[in-house]
């Protein structure tokens, strides 16, 4: 017999916003939902950055894949007393992280390009300006769906690595147990292993969102219970109630 959901573990930080879909999953499924980043960022000092060899002003465009991308991209700009120019091109995967650029500088348009929110979308923009040099800020985590696309398209690009994601300490949930793990990123599932090396699934059911952090969990000899998004639960809340409706009858 499969035991009721009551507790759900969001692997993230929890939202800034009253209107996310997670609390509303909380208050509809009637279940408790906590959040805990299992992961942080921290950020590759100029020193470190120099000693790659990699010359941001060389390049004319940058591509962003988040926010963390662009705060990490601006701050070693900063460090290294770069004056980005004016006629530099943004690229981002979504509107919001587009949006995300006016922390920074002041939006134009015809220099700002995105997708909607996909890397495949983000590759058809791009293929009206192959002209250009493009960089790439990552972290050391590889993600070579994104370097593939690249590489099969022709462009011309640069990784820079200008932040690393790092296991948090998770210590404080060691006697802490949740009926559902949600993950993210590959990287998610790392901190678990390290935090937790002799892990036993039993019961616990694993939610995962991407193909990445899909096979990260089955990598892991884990047991993959939900997975988003699909066609009939294309975000993860949808998936989690879909499965909630469906366990807690």
């Amino acid at each position: 017999m499969t035991l009721k959901i009551k507790k759900i573990l969001v692997t993230q930080p929890k939202p800034e916003t009253a209107k996310s879909p997670y609390f509303e999953l909380a208050e509809k499924s009637n279940v408790q939902v906590d959040f805990r980043p299992f992961i942080q960022v921290e950020g590759v000092s100029a020193k470190e950055f120099r000693q790659t060899r990699v010359q941001i002003l060389d390049h004319s465009g940058v591509i962003f894949t988040s926010r963390t991308a662009i705060d990490h991209f601006f701050r070693m700009s900063s460090e290294m007393r770069l004056i980005i120019p004016d006629s530099m091109k943004y690229f981002c995967m979504s509107e919001a992280t587009a949006f995300y650029l006016q922390k920074y500088i002041v939006y134009r348009k015809r220099k700002i390009f995105y997708g909607a929110g996909r890397f495949s979308d983000l590759i058809d923009v791009m293929k009206k300006h192959k002209e250009e040099k493009f960089l790439l800020p990552v972290s050391q985590v590889n993600q070579p769906e994104i370097t593939q696309s690249l590489d099969k398209a022709g462009y011309f690009y640069t990784k820079a690595l200008i932040y690393k994601t790092v296991s948090s300490d998770l210590s404080d949930l060691k006697d802490v147990n949740y009926d559902i793990l949600v993950f993210f990123s590959p990287s998610g599932i790392q901190s678990l292993i390290q935090n937790f090396p002799a892990f036993d699934q039993n019961g616990t059911r694993i939610a995962c969102f991407g193909p990445a952090t899909a096979k990260a969990v089955l990598d892991a000899g884990l047991r993959l219970d939900i997975e988003a998004p699909t066609a009939e639960a294309p975000s993860m809340t949808m998936a989690l109630e879909q499965y909630i409706r469906k366990h807690n009858k």
